[in-house]
């Protein structure tokens, strides 16, 4: 096994195609197939179907690309810097659920870095595409939650993945309406009085399950339930639709606006919002900063 071979089974299966990768490498399509063929026997495994379509990544070489692509990364960053003499550009890139105070945290730590190169990036995107972003080398960190519920399952996913879960600080449940909303003006709300009302959620696509869930409670029977794809058709629906989202409560006005509000939900549930992160694999500088600047999220109350 070589890098050469690394190299192009991450270019076939980011372009779907062998002809496309073979272009951009720059080698016959044929050297192209022959070397990846000899890379898959020496695997005992096959990395991709071809189909009239394209390729198809097979299961064995996801799980396969995801270290190959720490090779390659790892390959590019050691010759910019070594080889071309090059100041290594400040790197860093994390995935998480549909969170404000994730996205403002990035902000803030693109504004402490905004000085020389750097190359950052943010993923605000479904649950199982932030574990599949830190598996496969996209995102250093993804930010997600447990709790009571999903936590054996998504331990699970993690461990298969080859992740690990940080906690970062514990939330009460809230519900997020607009300030327009009749239940607004409440100390608290109960489920009950939310029953007439619709539960909006976040869509988690192919791979939806109840475990990947973004909202907790997410099991119950709702009445009425609207799911959306993005936080600004979420915060549409919640003025323009009476609706209501279950969270952290943490809201972040300079993002969503003030026409918001958190109202703590009567319940005893709880959520550990959290991070998780490539076994074995130590956070870059940048990483270390995000994570301290999330911690300080930590007191809902005093972000509310």
């Amino acid at each position: 096994m070589t890098l050469t071979q690394l190299i192009y089974a991450v270019k076939i299966a980011d372009t779907k195609s062998m002809n496309k990768a073979a272009a951009e490498l720059f080698v016959s399509q044929p050297a192209l197939s022959g070397a990846v063929r000899d890379l898959e026997d020496e695997l005992h495994i096959e990395l991709f179907i071809r189909t009239n379509r394209g390729i198809v990544v097979t299961t064995e070489g996801e799980e396969f690309l995801s270290y190959a692509r720490q090779m390659v990364e790892l390959n590019k960053m050691i010759g910019e810097r070594y080889m071309e003499h090059k100041q290594a550009k400040k790197k860093f890139s994390v995935s998480m659920q549909h969170y404000s105070f994730a996205v403002e945290a990035f902000i803030q730590l693109c504004s402490q870095f905004s000085v020389g190169e750097f190359e950052l990036a943010v993923h605000e995107t479904k649950t199982h595409e932030v574990i599949d972003n830190v598996r496969d080398y996209r995102s250093e960190i993804g930010v997600l939650y447990l709790n009571e519920f999903n936590e054996k399952a998504m331990q699970k996913i993690f461990s298969d993945n080859g992740l690990e879960f940080f906690p970062l600080f514990v939330c009460g449940v809230s519900v997020y309406l607009s300030k327009r909303h009749p239940l607004a003006g409440e100390e608290t709300i109960g489920l009950d009085e939310l029953k007439d009302y619709p539960c909006l959620s976040f869509e988690q696509g192919e791979k939806n399950s109840f475990y990947f869930a973004e909202e907790v409670l997410s099991i119950l029977d709702y009445k009425q339930i609207i799911k959306a794809d993005d936080r600004a058709t979420m915060l549409n629906l919640m003025i323009g639709m009476q609706g209501y989202t279950l969270c952290s409560g943490i809201i972040c006005e300079e993002l969503n606006g003030g026409n918001f509000v958190s109202v703590p939900l009567d319940t005893e549930d709880t959520m550990t919002i959290g991070y998780v992160k490539r076994k074995n694999m130590p956070l870059s500088i940048l990483g270390q900063k995000y994570i301290e600047i999330l911690r300080k999220y930590g007191s809902c109350q005093e972000i509310q």
